[in-house]
């Protein structure tokens, strides 16, 4: 891949995570008008509608066996995901999800080391991640460090973030496919929401509509199903394309940051010295989960053309 397709990649990655830092301010707003089960399948609804739009021709599969690819992701990346991490919510603290979710790039490197070509571990990686963890720990608890065990809802944050990362792992091989990504994400969206609907059925789906019309309400609800779905499934999924599905997933570490901030701007909420120092402990576990694999490209493009000039 070239220097340019990889500025492509990374420039999608940060386009989604800084707009994914800002759904749990959306969310969080949302969910005193309406239920989590209801909120996701709203914004999810909307994402597809939005994607038909844009792209309303109809994916014809190659390969049959590729809807099983498209079913598997959707599932994994919309239905479960969600679903789990919503429900840990309930169980155990925000503080203790935010933290858990973090080890998403850690059991997408490992899944993606025995399952696809070119996604190797290294030392550095696993540097990268330790160092970003502990930013996440001081973010995600504010200078709190009674970090509380609840074993249910602890266990459902791990299982969203394997889910996750078996997604992360399946849009890498759904990428290789001869579909464009726009009408891919829309297949995946359409499995989601279908997946869902005995959810649905079991919770009940009785929203507000006359507080959801409100302004405010309805612009967050927008921005998660046009933004936060639409937009960014697309790009998230163009970036792992590009970039590969562990380097796309480092990213994750970010997300905190930017919840910290946009609620210090939006919610008036207090930046406290350890969340300066996990944020930036966050970004330097980026930095070094990345500038990890330049290296390792660097040398092998560097040996490869050693030999070549070698037999020329």
């Amino acid at each position: 891949m070239n220097e340019n397709m990889r500025i492509v990649g990374h420039s999608l990655a940060w386009i989604t995570i800084l707009m994914w830092g800002m759904t749990f301010i959306s969310t969080k707003l949302l969910l005193e008008v309406i239920s989590p089960v209801e909120i996701l399948f709203m914004r999810f609804l909307i994402g597809f509608i939005a994607l038909c739009l844009l792209s309303p021709l109809q994916l014809k599969l190659t390969e049959w066996k590729h809807e099983w690819y498209f079913a598997a992701a959707g599932v994994c990346g919309v239905t479960l995901y969600f679903l789990l991490e919503n429900i840990a919510l309930t169980y155990t603290f925000a503080s203790n999800v935010g933290v858990i979710v973090s080890i998403v790039p850690f059991f997408t490197a490992l899944l993606a080391h025995f399952v696809l070509d070119g996604e190797k571990l290294s030392r550095r990686f696993f540097a990268g991640f330790a160092v970003a963890l502990v930013g996440v720990f001081l973010i995600s608890f504010n200078g709190n460090y009674h970090f509380q065990l609840n074993p249910f809802g602890d266990l459902l944050a791990v299982l969203a973030a394997a889910v996750w990362a078996i997604y992360s792992v399946l849009m890498k091989k759904i990428g290789s496919f001869p579909y464009g990504t726009v009408q891919a994400t829309r297949k995946i969206f359409f499995y989601g929401l279908l997946f869902m609907l005995p959810i649905l059925v079991i919770s009940g789906f009785k929203p507000n509509w006359s507080s959801l019309m409100q302004p405010l309400p309805l612009f967050h609800l927008l921005f998660l199903g046009l933004g936060a779905s639409a937009l960014c499934f697309v790009t998230w999924n163009s970036a792992v394309k590009l970039l590969g599905a562990v380097k796309t997933s480092v990213y994750i570490y970010v997300v905190p940051v930017i919840t910290v901030v946009a609620s210090s701007i939006i919610l008036k909420e207090k930046i406290t010295v350890a969340v300066v120092i996990g944020t930036l402990l966050a970004l330097v576990g980026l930095i070094l989960s990345e500038y990890k694999f330049d290296i390792v490209r660097s040398k092998k493009e560097s040996n490869i053309g050693s030999r070549i000039e070698a037999e020329g």
